[in-house]
């Protein structure tokens, strides 16, 4: 559980954000300058609020009227930075241990073999941080915060710097300590696609204020918020779970509660669960249901919402049951099908669409 209510002011900068979750996963999102970062840093101790409280698993960082404010070495929170920050003269192995080592001994529950078999860093172990890829460090650098033992584990931008592959790749490891070692996580980033990926839930900033703070695949949905989340990457996030794998044609039957969706293998039983994003711009509608189509995905929905700024796009919110789906369309297209609100349409999805990236493991 994180409790936080801070402020701060750097310079012409003003920090004011509060918010409590018990998510597994927190992400902070927000484009630069938005206030990620000083807000991160406040968690971490080595920045300083003015005013304001921050609790996290019941135990006070800090609490400005108590007069409290525990030294980031006291606070047991794992910082994962952009770059690795690895000790360039320690090999793999020195460094994951060098955080294990200064933990009490009493507080080790994760153990070394542990992290390193969940990471697969087992082939590094002796190799020196010159000698690894951008994702081997990063995969390093969250095995030694992790054996530092920390109660949260704060990550800022720990993808930034890597290319699609090495970020996909680390991506998946991250998932993997999520569900594995169960240690709450803050994730920061300006990006749509790891976020929506990651966190059960969002805080959503902008000049360091906190716009909403909510469920990842409500925040993300809202039409009000389209420009603090992007239009290009924007869209709907839906918790899935695999019903059937098409091993001929290499496509997975994934349920929810508004229907099913077809998307290309997805490598996970039946019966686990799966988290989907789809983009707006990914989305077309219908006012019948169509046939003869090479689209798979056609889904039944009510039309809740349309955000019109007066220029050639129009933005649409639908509910697929109790699902939020987004669609980005024309302004034509919306005169042409005279479309409304509580209108029933039909949402065209392309199973091509939902790729890797688009897929994550819930």
């Amino acid at each position: 559980m994180i409790d936080v209510d801070v402020e701060d002011r750097l310079g012409k900068f003003e920090l004011a954000v509060a918010f409590r979750a018990e998510a597994p996963v927190v992400g902070v999102f927000g484009r630069s300058g938005a206030g990620k970062t000083t807000l991160v840093n406040a968690l971490a101790g080595v920045a300083h609020p003015r005013r304001g409280r921050i609790v996290v698993n019941g135990e006070t960082l800090f609490d400005s009227e108590l007069g409290i404010d525990l030294p980031p070495e006291q606070r047991r929170l794992g910082y994962v930075f952009q770059d690795a920050l690895l000790f360039p003269h320690l090999t793999v192995e020195s460094n994951l241990l060098y955080g294990y080592h200064r933990a009490p001994a009493a507080a080790r529950p994760i153990e070394p073999p542990h992290v390193v078999a969940l990471l697969g860093l087992d082939a590094l172990m002796h190799r020196f941080p010159g000698r690894l890829s951008g994702g081997e460090r990063q995969r390093v650098a969250i095995g030694r915060a992790l054996l530092a033992q920390p109660r949260l584990l704060l990550m800022d931008e720990p993808l930034a710097s890597l290319d699609v592959m090495r970020r996909d790749e680390v991506l998946r490891y991250i998932e993997l300590l999520r569900d594995d070692l169960h240690i709450p996580i803050v994730y920061v980033s300006h990006s749509v696609a790891e976020i929506t990926r990651l966190a059960d839930t969002v805080v959503l900033l902008s000049e360091g204020k906190a716009l909403a703070v909510g469920d990842v695949d409500e925040v993300m949905a809202r039409l009000d918020l389209r420009p603090h989340t992007g239009r290009f990457e924007a869209g709907a996030v839906i918790d899935t779970t695999v019903v059937a794998h098409d091993i001929a044609f290499g496509l997975t039957t994934l349920a929810f509660a508004g229907g099913e969706l077809t998307v290309p293998s997805v490598e996970a039983l039946a019966g686990e669960r799966v988290r989907v994003r789809i983009r707006a711009r990914d989305v077309s509608l219908a006012l019948s249901r169509p046939s003869g189509l090479s689209i798979v995905n056609v889904l039944e929905g009510t039309l809740v919402a349309m955000a019109d700024d007066g220029g050639p796009i129009v933005e649409v919110q639908l509910r697929l049951g109790e699902t939020p789906l987004r669609a980005r369309i024309t302004k034509r297209s919306r005169v042409e099908l005279g479309l409304a609100e509580g209108q029933r349409v039909y949402a065209l999805i392309k199973a091509v669409s939902l790729d890797r990236r688009s897929v994550g493991y819930a």
